[in-house]
Parts: C-alpha cells; sequence; structure tokens
C-alpha cells in the first residue's frame, strides 16, 4: 500500500512548554516561543503560504537549544531566536526550500 498525499506541504510544530522559573534544562516558553509561534502562524497567512500549518507542540526535548521548532516532512530543527529569524525560516525554507544553517539545530545540538 502506498501513504497518502501528504497533508501539508509544512507541518510546522513549535515547542510551547514551560518549566518552572530558574528549572535547570529552561523551558522554550520561558525563551519566547509563544510569541514566535503566534507571530509565525499570523505571518504565514499574511504571506498567503498555501498548505501549511503551524501548531503549538509540547516539549520537544530541546528545552537547552530553546525556542526549538522542528519542519516536517524534512524534520529540519530550528532555535529561532526572533521575529527576524521567523521571517528567514519562513522565506528561505517553507517557501524557497532552502536551508536557514545559522539557525538549525543537529545532531550536535543534543543533551
Amino acid at each position: 500500500m502506498q501513504d497518502p498525499p501528504q497533508f501539508y506541504n509544512a507541518h510546522i510544530f513549535v515547542c510551547t512548554n514551560r518549566r518552572p522559573d530558574g528549572h535547570k534544562r529552561g523551558s522554550c516558553a520561558a525563551s519566547g516561543s509563544e510569541d514566535l509561534r503566534d507571530y509565525m502562524k499570523s505571518r504565514a497567512k499574511e504571506l498567503a503560504i498555501p498548505n501549511i500549518r503551524v501548531n503549538m507542540a509540547g516539549c520537544l526535548e530541546r528545552c537547552e537549544f530553546g525556542p526549538a521548532m522542528v519542519i516536517y516532512p524534512e524534520g529540519v530543527w530550528y532555535r529561532p531566536q526572533s521575529r527576524a529569524d521567523i521571517d528567514e525560516i519562513l522565506d528561505v525554507h517553507v517557501q524557497k526550500g532552502g536551508r536557514v544553517e545559522r539557525l538549525m539545530l543537529t545532531e550536535k545540538d543534543r543533551v
């Protein structure tokens, strides 16, 4: 049996997990992920990017590097720090199919 067609061209999960202040691992929400997720969702709509879904996610286990997000179907992980980073990810990765290497979380970013 063949897999069904993908539902979205890009399905983006942004960690919005929040741990107590002062937790040794930190949390993505404490690093501003909620605002970045809201901005990404509204910006994608403004840009009229087709077949995209931006979701909040629970802990993605990259708290120390947060805020963390992952884009499927490629499974590419990023750590955006600002709205400008979100704009770059939407432009370079989602719309043009490239990668924003300076923001990528890679195998070296494992705990």
